[in-house]
């Protein structure tokens, strides 16, 4: 019997019309950060709006992905992996390089920036396992324990408009001061508080 061998592109010929947009996600994550790295180099503004503008364009993405797949009934274990991962990229990895770009980047900046990620993995890896008690049958969630990562784009929105108002580096809104060894911008506790909604066990958002 002639042995079939799996054909070029194999993988992305079984993806749904819904996989593709989550990857129009993905690509808008990975633009903002390669934005935010080059406005670092640059200081042009045009740079860093360019980096919080995508964090829209993939939360748009991420909205039209979803409501394919319900029309289309194609959801899969792959798909719901594929988002997941999309997230994290778009809407963890891409507001902390841009709060980094920004101007947060004293030591305890950075812990509250990585803290911020970690809890949107963590958040999304227990939805994904919890997602299937969270239906109840009824192939729908209908409620997020804790706030959805996308919800990031506020932070976003926040350093858009301190950006847009000429507030970055040293003119960071509250500024900066030590504490103990390293530097500390009272604007990272945005990160740090949108971590901590994330991960949240008891806090119930109905989903539309």
């Amino acid at each position: 019997m002639q042995r079939i061998l799996p054909r070029h592109f194999s993988m992305l010929r079984d993806f749904h019309l819904a996989d593709f947009f989550t990857l129009g996600n993905a690509a808008c994550g990975v633009g903002a950060v390669l934005f935010a790295m080059l406005f670092m180099q640059t200081q042009m503004p045009f740079h860093f709006f360019a980096a919080a503008a995508l964090a829209p364009a993939a939360f748009i993405f991420d909205v039209l992905d979803g409501r394919i797949a319900r029309a289309r009934h194609q959801h899969s274990a792959l798909g719901r992996e594929l988002d997941s991962l999309a997230d994290i990229v778009s809407f963890g990895v891409a507001p902390a390089a841009l709060g980094f770009a920004a101007g947060l980047q004293g030591g305890w900046d950075a812990a509250a920036l990585i803290y911020f990620v970690c809890c949107g993995v963590s958040r999304l890896a227990r939805y994904n396992v919890t997602a299937e008690t969270l239906d109840a049958g009824s192939g729908k969630v209908s409620h997020f324990e804790g706030t959805p990562i996308p919800t990031s784009v506020l932070l976003t929105a926040v350093l858009a408009f301190a950006a847009w108002q000429g507030r970055l580096g040293d003119d960071l809104w509250g500024g900066g001061f030590a504490l103990g060894p390293w530097l500390v911008h009272p604007m990272s506790l945005l990160f740090v508080l949108s971590g901590s909604l994330m991960i949240s066990k008891t806090l119930r958002i109905p989903k539309l």
